[in-house]
């Protein structure tokens, strides 16, 4: 009877345990915290809303912080990894672009927070960004390759250009034209949907 109530025991203990929602830690800048927007129209809240509605049981956490460069990112990554979470969704280096900051800095300091969640074996998607037109051909092709090198150092899933489909479309974009409304982050999770459920899927076999 003793064996049969451990065993009991032991059984709704690893049921509990793989009835835990994946959790997905959203690191970002204005972006991704919602800047303009209601709270529930944030691209994470969207996002877990989309995935949720998909079937997945799952969790993102808005770590996004508005005017964060990728520095700023790094900096705060160990209070991000509080809680333990089961992947990301990195999504920096706007501001360094906007501000004209040396693209090694911030290639400096997204290295370390892929290298920081290699470490934590979280699975990575790292979201790009474009460098605008007016810093030269220089600064945008070493910028905009920054990613798809880091992505590759670091075997994380790369989603080229986060405002794909979004950036420069009145219609999807509030009047400042950089941050999406409502609708232009309905774009960004359908248009990212698939990575994130492959990153997922990465997560769930850990």
């Amino acid at each position: 009877m003793k064996i049969a109530a451990i065993l009991a025991s032991l059984f709704l203990t690893v049921t509990a345990a793989s009835a835990q929602p994946l959790t997905i830690l959203a690191l970002g800048d204005s972006l991704t915290a919602g800047y303009g927007l209601q709270p529930s129209d944030a691209f994470p809240v969207k996002l877990e809303s989309v995935l949720r509605a998909r079937g997945h049981d799952v969790r993102v956490i808005n770590a996004g912080v508005s005017g964060d460069t990728a520095l700023d990112g790094a900096s705060r990554l160990d209070w991000a990894l509080a809680e333990p979470v089961d992947a990301a969704i990195v999504e920096l280096g706007a501001n360094d672009a906007l501000r004209g900051l040396p693209v090694p800095q911030a290639e400096a300091a997204l290295d370390q927070v892929l290298g920081r969640l290699a470490e934590k074996k979280v699975p990575v998607l790292l979201a790009g960004m474009r460098a605008p037109p007016n810093l030269g051909p220089e600064y945008q092709a070493q910028f905009d390759g920054m990613y798809e090198r880091l992505a590759a150092r670091h075997g994380a899933r790369l989603y080229p250009f986060f405002l794909e489909g979004v950036a420069a479309d009145p219609g999807l974009n509030q009047a400042d034209g950089m941050h999406p409304n409502p609708a232009g982050v309905d774009v960004i999770v359908t248009r990212m949907l698939p990575d994130v459920e492959q990153l997922l899927a990465q997560a769930s076999q850990k």
